[in-house]
């Protein structure tokens, strides 16, 4: 970086992120998201002139390391921490920034494999933010560094500062104008394309191609997963032809492989991810470690997929949003429940619900639909008369998520069967956020060391 050591700290503003000496971390965390959420009001706006802006006036961290850049409708959180992963077990120090949370913002951003600290996420923040007023001054009256930039940018400034050798960068909506395509990654991956966001990408697979492959770098490896529909392939491949670039798919992995991240989806996330790394590791020339991805498979979890929370009845939280995600779910729900569970389903409403019903209700036996926080959420009861139309009837609308996850796992103790809960990401955070407060109070925590008990005299 110019000017600067990477790994200097640096001083934060002197205004709203002045504090006195001694102020808990929390609350400057607090501070942090407070001016996160504050722009949410400016919504969602393409384009990279702000974030080229905003790069110049950080000091350009984005040319600080190298880069691997994850596209795709699905799967691109559990394969750009995967990727990091097995980097990191080559002695490589990493970086990974993913979107979005699920309780915490600074979950967005890993450094070898850990969240930020909450001061080193405030103190992050406060440094984009700085140059995101800088940028606002010169932009025109209406136009505004949006959220996704200023957090873009205040995780690109980290690993910058902290000296990361390689940063897996998770795309957000799209890839031609998308705040993280301020980089130049040397491997870019494509995990899917399904039809999501088309009001922003295009109305078919192949123009939603177009959009994520137009930023591959000329002489870059294009990494491609192994589901990819034929339009999106037809696509990837012409544009690697016309750029001069290597095409490569996932690795096969060893027979048996164990994996501690639950869902058979989560294989071809690992054998991408490892070809990833490998492509990274060759333009170095260096060799993938098989023993690297063995011990990244075997220690990495992914928040949000498959989550299993703590007690009894059995209770699987799962961010599957759109029908593909929900399809590669369900596929593994035989695996983690031995009887059709009861459902916790609470959707966005620019998700296709039918299409995530029609999957979802053959496979469960009882459905509380409720609502994601947020002004987004499809109200419950349009979820109702969905599952209705497709002859389900066992079902019931609770708006708040607490409530019907409660009710959900009443219900299956007493049936004895399980509970899932998904549909939205958004949902996922909320939950668990409801169950960290629950067991941080003292009724909390007395439960869980019953439920814990129990376990442990059942094995």
């Amino acid at each position: 970086m110019q000017g600067r050591s990477q790994r200097e700290a640096p001083v934060p503003g002197r205004d709203r992120w002045n504090r006195p000496e001694g102020t808990l971390r929390t609350a400057s965390e607090q501070r942090a998201e407070e001016v996160l959420r504050s722009l949410e009001l400016f919504g969602m706006r393409f384009g990279l002139d702000r974030m080229r802006r905003m790069m110049t006036a950080l000091g350009s961290p984005e040319r600080a390391f190298g880069t691997i850049q994850v596209l795709g409708t699905n799967g691109k959180s559990s394969t750009t921490r995967m990727t990091a992963a097995i980097l990191q077990r080559h002695g490589l120090h990493t970086g990974a920034y993913t979107s979005p949370h699920l309780v915490a913002y600074r979950e967005r951003v890993l450094i070898d494999e850990h969240e930020l600290g909450a001061e080193e996420f405030s103190t992050a923040v406060a440094r984009a933010d700085r140059a995101a007023r800088q940028v606002n001054r010169t932009l025109e009256e209406d136009d505004h560094v949006t959220q996704f930039e200023l957090l873009t940018a205040a995780a690109l400034w980290e690993m910058a500062r902290r000296g990361v050798d390689v940063g897996v960068v998770e795309a957000g909506l799209g890839g031609r104008y998308d705040a993280t395509s301020v980089v130049a990654p040397a491997v870019t991956v494509l995990t899917n394309v399904g039809l999501e966001h088309t009001r922003w990408l295009g109305p078919t697979i192949t123009d939603i191609a177009e959009e994520k492959l137009a930023v591959l770098q000329p002489g870059a490896t294009l990494v491609l997963g192994a589901d990819l529909a034929p339009e999106a392939l037809a696509v990837a491949r012409r544009v690697a032809a016309e750029r001069g670039a290597e095409i490569a798919g996932p690795l096969p992995l060893p027979p048996g492989l164990p994996l501690r991240s639950r869902g058979r989806f989560q294989r071809r996330n690992l054998a991408l991810a490892a070809a990833a790394a490998a492509a990274h590791l060759r333009r170095a020339g260096r060799e993938l470690d098989e023993g690297a991805v063995r011990d990244a498979a075997a220690t990495v979890e992914i928040p949000g997929r498959m989550q299993a929370l703590a007690g009894e009845p059995p209770t699987v939280l799962d961010g599957a949003h759109n029908p593909d995600a929900v399809a590669a779910l369900v596929e593994s729900l035989e695996d983690v429940f031995p009887a059709a569970p009861a459902l916790v389903l609470g959707v966005l409403e620019d998700k296709d619900a039918a299409g995530m019903l029609r999957a979802l209700l053959p496979r469960c036996r009882r459905a509380w639909f409720t609502a994601p926080p947020g002004p987004r959420a499809l109200p419950p009861a349009t979820l109702l008369s969905q599952a209705r139309q497709l002859g389900f009837e066992d079902a019931v609308c609770e708006p708040r998520p607490a409530r019907a996850l409660a009710a959900a796992r009443g219900w299956a103790r007493q049936q004895g069967t399980g509970v899932l809960a998904t549909g939205s990401v958004y949902l996922v955070g909320e939950l668990l956020s409801a169950a960290e407060g629950a067991q941080e109070s003292p009724e909390g925590r007395a439960r869980a060391g019953a439920a814990a008990a129990t376990r442990g005299a059942r094995r």
